[in-house]
């Protein structure tokens, strides 16, 4: 990770703890690097440094508004405006684990084909705190292409319970 992308990490972790909200910043900001992601036209725009930092803005603005707290949308308008939109998902990603270390937990990115459960997503931070020793900080990715099951990284570690591992593993053993 860059220099560059820790110290806008830092800058979004030092915003949201002076705004006092830094859960509902993280929560909302993972939510619009996933809608970044997820939308190639969205990418595209806010990452095209061609255009005029205003227009970039006011496109995520019309996107975000009302939907997410105006420390996030400021955070969020700062990163565009800087032209780190094609960086914007490594920022957030190097936040929230800055967030999470500064608390003493890990996180641990969750990727499912559909959202989990409160019920399950209790029972997955625990049995992954009991495997690693330290607390876990879920966050969940809804992503279809995991056909069924949950990709679970924790740092440099990848669970894999995905349906389609599960079959490779038994296509291979027979």
């Amino acid at each position: 990770m860059s220099d560059q992308i820790t110290g806008y990490a830092d800058a979004l972790l030092a915003v949201a703890r002076a705004d006092g909200n830094v859960a509902s910043v993280k929560t909302e900001l993972v939510a619009v690097s996933n809608a970044i992601e997820s939308n190639d036209e969205l990418r595209q725009s806010v990452s095209n440094n061609l255009l005029p930092a205003s227009t970039r803005n006011q496109i995520l603005d019309d996107i975000l508004q009302n939907k997410v707290t105006d420390t996030t949308r400021a955070l969020a308008g700062m990163i565009i405006a800087a032209g780190k939109g094609s960086a914007f998902g490594e920022i957030v990603n190097a936040f929230v684990s800055s967030s999470a270390g500064a608390d003493g937990a890990q996180v641990a990115t969750v990727r499912s084909a559909v959202a989990l459960t409160e019920d399950q997503k209790t029972r997955l931070a625990q049995a992954l705190k009991t495997s690693t020793g330290n607390d876990i900080e879920l966050q969940v990715v809804i992503d279809p292409s995991v056909v069924g099951g949950a990709v679970t990284t924790i740092g440099d570690t990848v669970i894999d319970g995905s349906l389609r591992t599960r079959l490779n593993k038994m296509r291979d053993a027979i």
